[in-house]
């Protein structure tokens, strides 16, 4: 048996080591530089310590801050640092695991003690001060009983269920230690604490043992940390850009939504400008639904469980549903989804070959139960209305109709001023046949039409193994908002599992009867999100088309009162949605009210402008106003809500 190894570097060179070299030894090899920058390794396809032991050929990279995934390793030994630390300052503290996240990490602890801002600050320095002393991420095995044992010993029962859960009783397990900390953990982590340059505790949270209301509340710190101060420092900016633009702050200021505790939580009540904002999403969606070739349909709030017992929904989502009602003669659900009222229309009447493609669209509420600590705004709630859409066709039909739900779905964010956006594609995983339904040739035959339409249609896209539907793949359209966030709305998902539940036909050209195939497509995702991404997006300060003040008329003395009003009427004659403030207020705080409701359009009119048939245009976003006439401005207003323009 050889005592050396062959590995292959990025370059496509080949060293012959010997067994128990090092990725770092490697490095070092290589040279000083690439040594001192290097943070993890990859060994075929695999995270590595650079510390660990090579005994095998493989292919090697040295990952560096320039890696994305180095990124993953060093924020999971920052979560480390941060147990190392918290155990410094509050010994008793019991430990639950803390991963890397897209932003940062976070820790979970079990201490009777709340943690306070006070205590993170502590914490923070504590960081800083294990950063200084350059503390090793050192890597152990032992047998899983001795680890039992020592963590036992410490009445760490979180390490304890972990250890029980993921490892075998005569398997060794890999335990770190930083300092005082322990952690059973499977690594890799960065070679020692010194190699974290930036990083900022950002809150507290509670967190629940497993996920499960009956067990212990637990405390959660959330941190990010990244290469270099200026990446933190972009990051934080970005946070604090993001809180002035929270679509919970600016509901309540610019009057626009609540969410009642006398109703619940998570049911949006829509106030009259969000209503006027709500309706002009909607009156745009059932448009395009009219011009595209949709036919619109409603389907009853309240249904029969069995409905969703056929549709297979009662198997596979029913945790996230309302509990059934009993009524007269059977069991009833408020509707969490809206596709099983639309195959019972189309079932309703045969179809012929000639019929197809069958498009259905709704905007349909729905009622799902969210668990309290998920509900957020807008953006996650119990009750909310879907721009549903199913279509039935042949399997001759199924790419075209694909692809005009992208090319949809694209429209959608262009016309509401989005211009940035990422696709995924997600399929399912053949050896979780619990959560999919459907044949192996089924998936083939169904990821293989969404992938040749995106290629068509030249969109990059990414793929998402395990993340389909349980009934299909599908593809997801995430836009990017104004300061850079991705959000999950638009989805467009192919069904082979429905028609084949329901037995849904159509009658082929020979006279065949045949199974369609059916499109699920949803474009503003929910319209409450999508409100809650444009309030974000936007800050409030809405295009002039879906502003629910377009402009305020501002006389600047009761005199001036008519004039103002003659002026309001033409603008209403024009659709335009306008109100004339004549209380007796001084006119700069009338101003500065109207600017804080960040109306688009405020207009001055005194003696200069009556006598002249003109307006004082205050423009949303600009210092200088600008003296234009009636009809002059009447028309600009007009194109601009026409061609739904974001700048003004």
């Amino acid at each position: 048996m050889s005592d050396s190894i062959h590995l292959k570097l990025p370059d496509g060179s080949v060293k012959e080591v010997p067994k128990g070299t090092t990725a770092l030894d490697v490095a070092k090899s290589i040279s000083p530089r690439l040594a001192d920058s290097a943070l993890a390794a990859k060994s075929n396809g695999d995270l590595i310590d650079l510390g660990r032991p090579l005994e095998e050929d493989s292919e090697l990279r040295i990952l560096t801050d320039r890696d994305p995934q180095a990124l993953e390793v060093y924020r999971h030994s920052s979560a480390h640092l941060l147990a190392a630390a918290v155990l410094e300052l509050f010994p008793e503290t019991k430990l639950g695991h803390g991963p890397a996240t897209e932003n940062g990490f976070f820790y979970d602890f079990h201490r009777q003690t709340p943690f306070t801002p006070e205590d993170l600050e502590k914490i923070e320095k504590k960081m800083q001060e294990l950063v200084q002393h350059n503390l090793p991420y050192a890597r152990e095995f032992v047998d899983r009983s001795e680890g039992l044992q020592r963590f036992k010993g410490e009445g760490d029962f979180m390490k304890c269920h972990f250890i029980e859960q993921f490892t075998k009783p005569d398997e060794k397990i890999s335990i770190y230690k930083t300092g005082k900390f322990l952690d059973f953990c499977r690594g890799p982590h960065l070679p020692s604490t010194g190699k974290i340059k930036a990083f900022k505790l950002l809150n507290i949270a509670g967190a629940y043992w497993l996920g499960d209301e009956k067990n212990p509340q637990l405390q959660r710190i959330y941190g990010t940390s990244f290469f270099s101060k200026k990446d933190l420092d972009d990051y934080l900016n970005s946070i604090e850009e993001a809180k002035k633009r929270d679509h919970r702050v600016l509901g309540k200021q610019l009057d626009l939504f609540s969410i009642q505790e006398l109703a619940g939580p998570g049911l949006i009540f829509w106030h009259p400008k969000g209503g006027i904002i709500r309706k002009e999403m909607e009156d745009w969606m059932r448009d395009q639904y009219v011009k595209r070739g949709y036919s619109l349909v409603y389907t009853p709030h309240v249904m029969r469980r069995q409905l969703f017992f056929t549709s297979g929904h009662e198997g596979y989502y029913a945790q996230n549903f309302f509990d059934f009602m009993e009524l007269d003669d059977a069991e009833y659900r408020v509707k969490p989804m809206n596709c099983p009222g639309h195959i019972l229309i189309y079932k309703d009447s045969l179809k012929s070959y000639r019929d197809l493609p069958v498009r259905l669209g709704e905007l349909g509420t729905v009622y799902r139960y969210e668990r309290s600590g998920v509900m957020h705004g807008l953006l996650r709630v119990r009750g909310f209305t879907q721009d549903d859409a199913h279509i039935f066709c042949t399997p001759e039909q199924i790419e075209k109709e694909i692809a005009d739900c992208v090319e949809f779905a694209r429209d959608v964010l262009k016309d509401f001023g989005f211009d940035k956006f990422q696709t995924e594609l997600s399929t399912w995983d053949p050896g979780d046949r619990k959560s999919f339904v459907g044949s192996e040739e089924q998936w083939n035959m169904a990821t293989s039409s969404l992938e040749s339409v995106l290629r068509k249609l030249n969109i990059e896209y990414k793929t998402i193994p395990g993340e389909a539907a349980f009934y299909g793949p599908k593809i997801d359209i995430k836009l990017v908002d104004a300061i850079g966030r991705l959000w999950q709305l638009s989805t467009v998902q192919f069904d082979f599992n429905l028609p084949q539940r329901f037995s849904l036909e159509y009658v082929a050209e020979d006279g065949s009867r045949k199974q369609p195939l059916m499109v699920h497509r949803a474009l503003f995702g929910s319209v409450e999100r999508f409100f809650g991404v444009l309030i974000e997006h936007y800050a409030g300060a809405f295009p002039v088309w879906l502003s629910p003040v377009q402009v305020a008329m501002i006389p600047i003395a009761e005199r001036h009162s008519e004039y103002a009003e003659k002026v309001a009427s033409q603008l209403r004659a024009a659709g335009v949605r306008v109100h004339v403030d004549s209380r007796n207020e001084k006119m700069n705080s009338k101003i500065r009210e109207h600017a804080m409701q960040k109306i688009p359009f405020l207009l001055v009119v005194g003696d200069k402008e009556s006598e002249a048939d003109k307006v004082n245009v205050r423009t949303r976003g600009k210092e200088k106003t600008e003296d234009m006439g009636t009809a002059e401005f009447v028309e600009k207003i007009k194109k601009l809500i026409e061609e739904k323009s974001a700048v003004l």
